[in-house]
Formats: structure tokens, C-alpha cells, sequence
């Protein structure tokens, strides 16, 4: 098997083994670590792959790119990963809805595809320390819209050597998202709101990371800062493996044969899901068409059409929290593939991004975009795909999920494109009652977020998820709100203990 390394985005190579990339997080030029190159899967392997389990299947994607790790290492870290934390032990199952399947990846402890990925990390993590002998506490920072948040929260809780500060939009996310993080137990664990929008937060984070004095002083103090955002390579390349699982779930239902191409439309904000499909078909996945849906947030809607990145709009709270973003930092990692790995072009790029908050790719890079079809759904849009699908189906969507669906209903529209279509299903409809419940009947928009729990469980004919059973009643741990100028004074006093900074 071919050694696989990772360098910058932006040109520093570095040359780093997959376990230095993910515990470092983020290159030290402010890039984001890629493969020095894809592996291929040849359609014979593909179908080697049909019988799979997930766990199978999700070491069989891992060690391609983690080369560094032996078998043993990894197959430890994804049997401890999933075993029994997600529902009816299914990670990532398909749902057939009509002529539609759903990727249902909300089966987790916090009910968000976001688990897949994090249940992973910290086993990554602890893994690469000791590998590289670490003896420094490995101090996770991460900016959230709503759902990486909790998931690290509840990956990283009292995991020897580390700690973790989450940051997240105090009015940006849904009621349950916020009562999901504010009430996180754990000796080694901050959560703090701010005033901004995450965007602010995501900005702030990146600063803090390539402040070099304050590296120097938590290195004196035997720390290093990490992310399990999507910018840390170990949270994105397992996002791979949901992919191929859902074409393997195809195949194995003979609703596809061996080959046969399929789309996927994706919710996204930060580009990092729909991410690591391009990077599945890279791979050799049979897929016709990445369907990219934005909500009123449309920067990527606009940027897949235009080829304009233009981060000077206004920002929207909608109704699907987790996609409020306007600067898509995973972007960056695309336009570097598209534009055939040229560093010096997404130098000049970010740095336009970073100072005027807009930036244009060339005609050579904008053929690189076909793969993709973007649009987006309106809240108003969103709310009417929730009822649609429920009451043709008694299938209910949250919010992002129904943002993809309403794209995919207007791509067909567009195209006439009857290839199958995933779509992704992001997170649980009980993460978003107030939306989901009132979106079926405005009798419920003034109803208690928590009390729409039991109503839409009645109603749906759907129980109620465990972790939303355990979530009530829970005591708020964490309730610090402060300005984005202050996130690092946060910082530093949660490491104070033992770090002099």
C-alpha cells in the first residue's frame, strides 16, 4: 500500500503522516492538510466491498488514507467508536421514501451526522499521541452552528489528555442544540456562547490556532490545540465512508447495479460533507452529480454558479441553523483539487477572502465545478417540503434535510434527471421541534420547544429518541456569553489551572 502524506493547501510542504495531520489540525501556513494523492477503488474492489458492515467497511476506507496506523490500531478505534452508542446499532441506515432514499445519519448520541465522524476522532487522536510519544495535552477548539459542538462535546468528555473549549452563536442555534451543549458534563470541557454569528466564532478560532506567542506559552505549558472541526483531516476523511455505504446499501436491495452512477444532495454550510462525497467519487464511487443545497445563507448556492465567492451579504438566522454560514472554510480544500493543486492560486484566493471577504476563480478552474448543481430553499420553501413528504409519506425531515430535499425537487425541475438520488439526511427532526411541528401546523409555533418532543413523537408515530430523553431535565453547566474579542481571555482562563498564559 502507497504511503500517504499530507501538506497545506497553501504550499507548505510539510510531508506530514496522517497522525502528525490530525493532531496538529491545521497546516501552519493557515492551510488545511490534504493527501499527497487519492486512492482508487476499481469497480472489482467495489464489489468486494457489498457485504460490508459499517465497521468493515469504514476500516477498509480509513486505512487507505491513514497509512501510518497499522490494522490493529484502527480496527481498535473504530470497534470502540461504534459500538454501542448508536441506535439499534445502525450508523448510517437507508430509508426509501417514495422514489427517494434518506441517509439517515442522526442514529448517534447526539443525533447529528456529526457523530459518525467524532465518535471516531478522539480514538484517532489518543492513537497519534502515543504514536509520536506525546506527553502534551491535546487542547480541542472548535466553533460551532449547532451540531459539531455537542458531538465533540460528548466524544472528548473526560478523555484522558485532553480538553476541550466549544464556542457557539448564543442566539444562532435551536433551543434543543443550545440545552445540548450548555448542559455537557465533564472535568475537561468549556462551552461559551458569544455574540456573533459563526462565521465570527470560525474566524476567531482560526486566529487563536496561528497565534504563535500564544502557542509558544501553552507549548511552555505542556499544551497543543487541535480542532475536530472539518478543517482536521480526521474528521473528514471518515465522512467518506457514509458514502460508500449508502451505495453499498443499494447494491445490496438491487436497486442499482455494480457501476451504476448516483446523485447526492447534500445540506451544507461549511462544505465538508458534501466534501467528502466529491472526495468518494475521486475514490472511484459511481456518482453522477453532487447536489450542493444552501438555505437562504446561498453563498455556495451563488459561488457554484457564478464562480464568485462573496461573503459581503446579509446574514440570515433560518430555520436550519447548522447552514448559517457564510465563509465555507472546506471550500478552500475544493478549489485546490480543481484548480490542479495550485497553492499559490488559493494563497491569492484566501487572501482576497481574508481582506475584501470575496474572491473569483479563472475559467480553467471553473470547469473543474461540473460535477456540482447548486440551488438553494427558502425557509418558506423548507417548511413545505417538511409537510409535503409527511403527508405523502408519514416521513418526517428536519430542517436540513428538507433544504436538500427541496433542491433535489428543483434540480429534477431543471433537468429531468432521473438518476437515484440520495438524499442526506443530516440530523434527527427532534432537534428542531418548534420548526418541524410548526411547519405541519401553525397551532404549534407557540408551543415550548421541549414540550413539541412529546407532541411530535405522538403525532409522527416516532419514539422519542434516547439522548432526547436523557436531554430533559438535565442542569445547565456552561452559561458564558461573551464578545468574539474575548474568546481567547476564555480560553486562557479554562487552561489557567496549569497553563501560565
Amino acid at each position: 500500500m502507497e504511503e500517504i502524506y499530507y501538506n497545506s493547501t497553501r504550499g507548505s510542504n510539510e510531508n506530514l503522516t496522517s497522525a502528525s495531520a490530525i493532531l496538529k489540525g491545521i497546516a501552519g501556513d493557515g492551510g488545511l492538510f490534504i493527501p499527497n494523492c487519492f486512492p482508487f477503488i476499481s469497480k472489482r474492489e467495489l464489489k468486494n466491498c457489498e457485504k460490508m458492515s459499517f465497521k468493515q467497511l469504514s476500516l477498509y476506507i480509513n486505512k487507505k488514507f491513514f497509512t501510518d496506523f497499522s490494522e490493529r490500531e484502527l480496527k481498535n478505534c473504530i470497534d470502540r467508536a461504534y459500538d454501542n452508542k448508536f441506535e439499534g446499532n445502525a450508523a448510517a441506515p437507508l430509508n426509501k421514501k417514495g422514489d427517494v432514499f434518506y441517509l439517515e445519519l442522526f442514529h448517534g448520541p447526539t443525533m447529528a451526522f456529526k457523530d459518525i465522524a467524532l465518535c471516531l476522532l478522539p480514538y484517532l487522536m489518543k492513537t497519534a499521541a502515543r504514536k509520536r510519544n506525546l506527553n502534551k495535552t491535546i487542547v480541542i477548539l472548535t466553533a460551532t452552528s449547532g451540531d459539531t459542538g455537542k458531538a465533540a462535546l460528548e466524544s472528548f468528555a473526560d478523555v484522558e489528555g485532553t480538553k476541550i473549549v466549544v464556542f457557539f452563536p448564543e442566539k444562532g442555534v435551536s433551543s434543543i442544540q443550545k440545552r445540548q451543549m450548555t448542559t455537557q458534563i465533564g472535568e475537561n470541557v468549556k462551552v461559551v456562547g458569544i455574540n456573533g454569528n459563526f462565521d465570527d466564532a470560525q474566524k476567531e478560532v482560526k486566529r487563536i490556532f496561528n497565534d504563535v506567542e500564544l502557542k509558544r506559552e501553552l507549548n511552555r505549558g505542556s499544551y497543543m490545540f487541535s480542532s475536530a472541526n472539518s478543517i482536521n483531516i480526521g474528521r473528514l476523511i471518515p465522512q467518506i465512508v457514509y458514502y460508500f455505504y449508502s451505495y453499498m446499501q443499494l447494491l445490496r436491495v438491487k436497486e442499482i447495479k455494480l457501476g451504476e452512477k448516483i446523485n447526492f444532495a447534500v445540506p451544507t454550510g461549511n462544505f465538508g460533507n458534501i466534501l467528502a462525497a466529491y472526495y468518494s467519487k475521486k475514490m472511484g464511487l459511481p456518482v453522477n452529480k453532487l447536489l450542493c443545497a444552501s438555505n437562504e445563507n446561498k453563498v455556495l448556492c451563488d459561488f457554484f454558479n457564478s464562480g464568485i465567492y462573496d461573503a459581503n451579504r446579509k446574514f440570515f438566522v433560518t430555520i436550519s441553523p447548522s447552514m448559517d454560514i457564510l465563509m465555507s472554510s472546506n471550500l478552500e480544500r475544493f478549489i485546490y483539487d480543481i484548480s490542479g493543486k495550485n497553492a499559490s492560486a488559493v494563497r491569492e484566493l484566501m487572501g482576497n477572502l481574508d481582506k475584501f471577504r470575496k474572491y473569483e476563480i479563472g475559467d480553467n478552474i471553473k470547469e473543474g465545478m461540473d460535477l456540482f448543481y447548486g440551488n438553494l430553499a427558502t425557509d418558506e420553501e423548507t417548511k413545505q417540503s417538511i409537510k409535503e413528504v409527511f403527508d405523502k409519506h408519514g416521513y418526517l425531515m428536519d430542517p436540513h434535510t428538507s433544504v436538500a430535499y427541496s433542491v433535489y425537487k428543483k434540480y429534477l425541475q431543471d433537468t429531468g434527471d432521473g438518476t437515484k438520488t440520495v438524499i442526506v439526511s443530516t440530523a434527527s427532526p427532534f432537534k428542531f421541534t418548534r420548526a418541524v411541528m410548526g411547519a405541519l401546523d401553525n397551532r404549534y409555533n407557540s408551543e415550548d420547544d421541549f414540550k413539541l418532543v412529546k407532541l411530535m413523537s405522538r403525532a409522527a408515530g416516532i419514539e422519542i429518541p434516547k439522548p432526547m430523553k436523557k436531554l430533559d431535565g438535565c442542569k445547565v453547566m456552561h452559561d458564558t456569553v461573551c464578545e468574539t474579542g474575548q474568546m481567547e481571555t476564555e480560553v486562557r482562563k479554562f487552561l489557567s489551572e496549569r497553563c501560565h498564559c
